[in-house]
C-alpha cells in the first residue's frame, strides 16, 4: 500500500464518527417529521384525521419490517451498499413528500423514509468493526443519544420550517441533508466484504409486511367501514392467518428474519410483550397530544395551537428520555432492578391522568409529556437488562432484535388506533373529534400502561448478573435497534467472563 493510501485511508477514518452520527440524526429527524404535521396534511389534502394519521403510521410500518430486513443484509458483505441503498431511498421519500402532488405520493414518500429506521443499527455494526474498542465504544454510545435527541430535533424544527414556509418545506430541507449524507457515506463508508454472507429471509418479510398492513388498515378504516362491516372483518381475518403463517415459516425457517424461537424464555416473551404495549400506549399518547394541541379554540376545548407549537410540545419527552437514560445507573443503586421498568409505567400512567383531567392548560400539556418522557425512558433502558440476563450471551443481539421489532410494530398500532379512537368520537361531518374522545384515548393508554406496569412486575427475577460492558452494549442497541450485535464476539466475550 502505498503512503497516499495510507493517507486516504487514515482521513476516512477520522470522518467515519462524524459520518456515522450525521446518519443517525438525519434518520431520527426524517423519521419524525410527519408527527406534527398530521392537522395540516388533513387540511392540505382535504382528507380525514384518519387518513391523514397514515403520514406518521406508515414509516412505522416500513421502520418495523425493514429493520430486520436491513439488519440482516448488513450484517455481511454487502453492508456499504445496503447503507448507501437505504440513504437514498430515503432521499427519495424526501423528494416524493416534498413535492406539491397528491397524497398517494406522501404517503409513498413516508413509507420510503420509513425504511431509513434499519440504518442506525448498521451504523453501530460499522463502528464496531472498524474503529479501535475505545473508540468505537464512544462512538456507538454517542449514535444512542443521537437517535434520541434528533428526534427531539425534528419535532420543533418540523413546527418552524412549517410555521414559516408550509409543510412541504420541511420535506425539501430534509432531501438537501440527506443528500449530503448519502454523498459523505459513499466517501467515507467503508466496505465489509470480509463478513460472510447470510441469506435473508424474503419469504418472511413479505409475510411480515402483509400482515402488519391488514391489521393496521383494519384499525385505522374500522371506524369509518364499520367494526362488523365485510372489509374490516376480511382485514382482521386476513391479518391474523398471514401472521400465524409467518410464526409457523420463522419457526422453521433456517435462517430467520426474527428469532421467534427466543420467546420460549419465560423472561424474553415477558419483556417482549411488555415492549409491545408500552409502544402501542407511547403512540396513542402522542399521536393524540399532537392533534388536541392544534384544535382550534373555537370547538370549545383546543389549544388553538400552530404544528410550531405542537413540535415544541414534543421537546420535553424527548428531552426527558434521554435524562431517564441518564438517571438510571443512579436510580439502580435505590431501586431494585425488577422495580425500575413498573416505576416507569407508573410515571406514564400520571402523565396520562394529566391528559385524561388537566389537558386544558398548555403548560399542564408540556409537563405531561415531560413525565411521559420520564416513564417511558425508564421502562425501555431497563428492558434490555432483563433480556440479556435471561438468554446465552451468543442471543443477545437477536432476542434484543425480536424486543426491538416488537416496539415498532407497538407504535405503529398506537399511531393506528389513536387515529380510531378519536375518529369513533367524530359526529358524521364534522371536522374534530369531541372533547371525549381525548378522554378515552387517555383512558385507553391507562390500560396499557398499567398493563405493562403489571407485566414487568411479574418479570422473573435474574438468575445471573450480566457483565456491566455487555448491560451497556445492550441499552444502547435497544436505543437505537440494533440488530448489529456479533455473535462470535457475545460468545467470546461469554467465555473470557467465565474464565475469569
Amino acid at each position: 500500500m502505498t503512503s497516499t493510501d495510507d493517507t486516504v485511508q487514515v482521513q476516512s477514518s477520522r470522518a467515519l464518527v462524524p459520518v456515522l452520527v450525521s446518519v443517525c440524526t438525519i434518520v431520527a429527524v426524517v423519521s419524525s417529521v410527519g408527527a406534527p404535521l398530521i392537522p395540516t396534511v388533513a387540511q392540505t389534502y382535504d382528507v380525514s384525521f384518519s387518513s391523514a394519521q397514515w403520514s406518521l403510521t406508515i414509516a412505522m410500518l416500513a421502520g418495523a419490517v425493514t429493520v430486520p430486513v436491513i439488519g440482516r443484509l448488513g450484517d455481511g458483505p454487502w453492508r456499504r451498499p445496503v447503507v448507501i441503498g437505504a440513504l437514498a431511498i430515503v432521499l427519495a421519500g424526501c423528494v416524493m413528500a416534498a413535492l406539491p402532488g397528491n397524497f398517494a405520493m406522501l404517503i409513498v414518500g413516508r413509507a420510503f423514509q420509513g425504511i431509513g429506521l434499519g440504518l442506525m443499527p448498521l451504523a453501530m455494526a460499522i463502528a464496531r468493526d472498524h474503529l479501535s474498542a475505545e473508540r468505537a465504544r464512544s462512538c456507538v454510545a454517542a449514535l444512542s443519544v443521537t437517535a434520541v435527541a434528533g428526534i427531539g430535533l425534528g419535532y420543533p424544527l418540523t413546527g418552524v420550517i412549517a410555521n414559516y414556509w408550509g409543510f412541504h418545506a420541511c420535506f425539501l430541507v430534509a432531501a438537501v441533508a440527506s443528500a449530503a449524507v448519502l454523498l459523505a457515506s459513499i466517501v467515507v463508508v467503508p466496505s465489509s466484504g470480509h463478513l460472510a454472507r447470510n441469506p435473508l429471509d424474503v419469504l418472511g418479510a413479505v409475510t411480515l409486511g402483509a400482515g402488519l398492513a391488514s391489521l393496521l388498515l383494519a384499525l385505522s378504516m374500522g371506524g369509518s367501514w364499520g367494526w362488523t362491516s365485510v372489509p374490516t372483518i376480511a382485514c382482521l381475518v386476513a391479518s391474523v392467518v398471514v401472521l400465524a403463517l409467518w410464526v409457523r415459516h420463522e419457526l422453521r425457517c433456517e435462517h430467520p428474519l426474527v428469532q421467534l424461537r427466543l420467546l420460549r424464555n419465560r423472561s424474553v416473551l415477558t419483556a417482549d410483550v411488555t415492549g409491545l404495549l408500552a409502544g402501542v400506549g407511547m403512540f396513542v399518547l402522542s399521536s393524540s397530544v399532537i392533534r388536541f394541541v392544534q384544535t382550534p379554540t373555537d370547538t370549545g376545548y383546543g389549544l388553538g395551537g400552530s404544528a410550531m407549537v405542537a413540535g415544541l410540545v414534543l421537546v420535553p419527552f424527548s428531552l426527558a428520555s434521554v435524562l431517564a437514560n441518564k438517571l438510571l445507573p443512579a436510580a439502580g443503586r435505590y431501586v431494585a432492578q425488577n422495580l425500575v421498568m413498573p416505576l416507569g409505567a407508573a410515571a406514564f400512567v400520571v402523565a396520562l391522568v394529566l391528559l385524561a383531567f388537566g389537558r386544558s392548560e398548555l403548560w399542564v400539556v408540556f409537563v405531561l409529556m415531560g413525565v411521559a418522557g420520564l416513564g417511558v425512558g425508564f421502562t425501555f433502558a431497563a428492558m434490555p437488562a432483563f433480556i440479556v440476563n435471561a438468554v446465552p450471551a451468543d442471543e443477545a443481539g437477536s432476542a434484543l432484535g425480536v424486543n426491538q421489532v416488537l416496539r415498532t410494530v407497538g407504535g405503529a398500532v398506537g399511531s393506528a388506533l389513536s387515529a380510531t379512537i378519536l375518529a369513533a368520537h367524530t359526529l358524521p361531518g364534522a371536522t374534530f373529534p369531541a372533547d371525549s374522545g381525548y378522554s378515552a384515548a387517555a383512558l385507553t393508554g391507562i390500560v396499557l400502561w398499567v398493563a405493562t406496569g403489571l407485566l414487568a412486575l411479574g418479570l422473573p427475577l435474574v438468575r445471573r448478573r450480566a457483565s456491566r460492558e455487555l448491560v451497556e452494549e445492550s441499552v444502547e442497541s435497544a436505543a437505537t435497534g440494533s440488530f448489529a450485535y456479533d455473535i462470535d464476539r457475545g460468545r467470546n466475550r461469554a467465555e473470557s467472563n467465565d474464565a475469569r
